[in-house]
């Protein structure tokens, strides 16, 4: 006691106990683990498992093959004549990826029908022309037969693109609002936005593979492109719907503005239902419209015939008498 009473050692031990706390608060941030990189390092291992299963998961679907024998032959062909800038065109390109079509292999295959299909319909159309023994040959009517041949043959190939193309958009416009709703399930039970696109990605590639593929190729960008940005907008670009370009804008906007992302998705969702309750309404105020022209053509002859048509039989049956 007289030991802790003895100002000589009291004031010794209270500044070293001060000293020692100093040191040990000015030295505790550097202690304390750092929880936010912690955080971005698991974030990171996530994405990259992410990025790797969807990258092996398209590398195992089926359309993913080597391109036939004979889309080699029309590369080689158009190697020859040297045909470079039909098969520079980002339009081309763009219409191909709306269709479906990805890859060297349609794109070749298009540019090669858009050169071959006017000679061949031209030819087939002259020979049908030559053929004919019926028919007084001449000049004008060689040049009108000739010029069609090649005007369906260079138009065909565009017409079944835009024919595909619609053909899809449809397809992703109907199974769009599913989609949508279980991405808003998934993010309001706690996904991230690159898990609730796989997430609906798989559970959509039975029913819908159209809208899946989509959704699971902006999973994958969204893993191993630096930009997010950049895969929203190939979403857009990919699809070229208006409910997809609505969803990749209030995307954008959410994270570029902190807006929370459940809401964003719940906003566009209801605007989905709206729009297709509005086109809903759009075609059945069209219907009596559209329904006169055949009810004129089919249905009021036979009703009159089936309401004047005894009158007329009882008619001349009393003047045949």
């Amino acid at each position: 006691m007289e030991l802790f009473l003895d100002p000589h050692t009291v004031v010794p031990l209270i500044f070293s106990a001060l000293a020692f706390i100093t040191v040990i608060g000015l030295a505790m941030p550097w202690l304390q683990p750092d929880l936010f990189a912690t955080r971005l390092k698991v974030i990171r291992q996530r994405r990259a498992e992410l990025s790797q299963q969807r990258r092996a998961g398209l590398e195992q679907r089926p359309g993913r093959r080597r391109a036939p024998l004979s889309v080699g032959l029309m590369r080689a062909a158009l190697e020859r004549l040297n045909i470079r800038d039909l098969a520079e065109q980002p339009e081309l390109r763009k219409k191909l990826i709306q269709a479906g079509w990805r890859g060297q292999a349609p794109l070749v295959t298009f540019i090669f029908l858009r050169i071959a299909l006017p000679l061949a319909g031209g030819g087939l159309a002259l020979l049908f022309l030559f053929s004919s023994a019926k028919v007084a040959v001449t000049p004008l009517l060689i040049g009108g037969f000739g010029f069609g041949g090649v005007l369906v043959g260079y138009y065909l190939p565009a017409i079944i693109l835009a024919n595909a193309v619609k053909r899809r958009q449809q397809e992703l416009t109907k199974a769009f609002p599913d989609a949508l709703d279980l991405m808003v399930i998934s993010v309001e039970a706690g996904l991230s936005l690159e898990a609730a696109f796989g997430r609906v990605a798989d559970e959509l590639h039975g029913d819908a593979k159209a809208i899946a593929e989509e959704i699971g190729l902006t999973t994958a960008e969204l893993a191993y492109l630096s930009d997010r940005r950049q895969a929203l907008e190939n979403l857009a670009e990919r699809t070229g719907i208006a409910p997809v370009k609505s969803l990749v804008t209030s995307l954008i906007q959410s994270e570029r503005y902190g807006t929370p992302l459940g809401q964003a998705l719940r906003v566009v969702s209801q605007e989905s239902r709206d729009t297709r309750m509005a086109r809903a309404e759009e075609k059945a105020a069209s219907l009596p419209a559209k329904l006169t022209v055949p009810m004129v053509t089919f249905f009021l002859p036979v009703l009159f015939m089936v309401l004047i048509g005894p009158t007329i039989i009882q008619v001349i049956r009393t003047f045949s008498k």
